[in-house]
């Protein structure tokens, strides 16, 4: 009798714990499915095959696809980019062209599904990208906010007007989050799934969906993947290379976007969808919340005051060495 009651009470509480009204932002406010082209920044490149039509970004939106969990672990078929993980469409003109930035130590599963997965599911928004890979080679506590200063300062020296700063963990579900700027800095992955069951998902797929919350775990969270324009970000001076450790440097980032009056912007919770990979949680740092009180808005520390680094081009992306 025990047993037969047990597992109904688990479940319930299960349900009660995850759906609970409160335990995460489920509202927020993003721009409508309609409007999200007229949001995104486009423009023809100088150097543009003219016997090629444009690229279709509309119907990418409209049609929304999303891609099954069970998908993203297998390998996939893409065309190999240029030296340095650049590639452009070879079968239309493409009107966005964007930097993926990602902040990296010691993850090789992680960083070798991640490229597979990636280049495939960005060629497939014919997106002019090039993915460069900052990793941080001392022995100190990981630095994600300064890898992405190095990353973005990278990227900016190639011109590149468009950074995504993506996690590696971090994988987009739908072919409609396009990976360009907005006329406002976005946060691409506010739709997040937190809670999952690996096992189930393996099983059921998207037979049980409706199980796996996707949510934002906090209306003025700006981190995991976001989008900004190299001129925006060089206003607010990127991130702050203070941040030791897990924790930090995305809210430091995000008041220093209010207090150079940058309003941050967000699509529809279906488009913005992102599995989180199973990882090992970074030890926070216990001086985050210290450092957060004491922020300044004069932003003098940031990408403007970096060391000296290295760049190898290799088959699949830049990889920038720094410390």
């Amino acid at each position: 009798m025990f047993l037969k009651c047990f597992l109904p009470i688990c479940v319930i509480v299960l349900l009660i714990a995850i759906y609970f009204p409160t335990r995460h932002a489920r509202h927020y406010k993003y721009i409508e499915d309609q409007w999200i082209l007229s949001e995104l920044i486009t423009e023809k490149p100088i150097h543009s095959n003219s016997n090629l039509k444009t690229c279709n970004y509309k119907e990418l939106i409209e049609n929304s696809v999303e891609i099954e969990y069970k998908d993203i672990h297998n390998t996939k078929e893409f065309n190999p980019p240029e030296s340095g993980g650049w590639y452009s469409p070879k079968t239309c003109t493409s009107l966005v062209k964007t930097a993926i930035i990602i902040p990296y130590r010691n993850r090789t599963d992680q960083l070798n599904l991640f490229l597979s997965f990636f280049h495939d599911f960005i060629q497939k928004q014919y997106v002019e990208y090039r993915i460069i890979i900052a990793e941080q080679n001392d022995s100190l506590p990981f630095n994600r906010g300064k890898m992405l200063n190095y990353g973005a300062k990278v990227a900016m020296e190639l011109n590149y007007d468009c950074l995504i700063l993506h996690d590696i963990d971090l994988i987009p579900l739908n072919l409609g989050n396009i990976y360009g700027c907005t006329k406002s800095p976005r946060h691409m992955s506010s739709s997040i799934d937190t809670f999952r069951w690996v096992l189930l998902k393996l099983i059921f797929c998207s037979n049980f969906s409706f199980i796996f919350r996707y949510n934002l775990p906090y209306l003025t969270l700006f981190g995991g993947a976001i989008s900004i324009r190299s001129d925006q970000f060089q206003l607010v001076n990127g991130f702050s290379n203070q941040y030791y450790g897990w924790g930090g440097e995305d809210d430091d980032f995000y008041n220093r976007l209010n207090s150079n009056k940058l309003v941050t912007c967000r699509f529809s919770p279906k488009i913005s969808k992102y599995v989180m990979l199973n990882h090992k949680k970074e030890k926070a740092s216990p001086e985050r919340y210290q450092k957060l009180k004491k922020f300044k808005k004069t932003n003098t520390d940031g990408v403007n005051q970096l060391n000296r680094y290295k760049i190898i081009y290799k088959d699949l992306y830049t990889h920038v060495y720094a410390s």
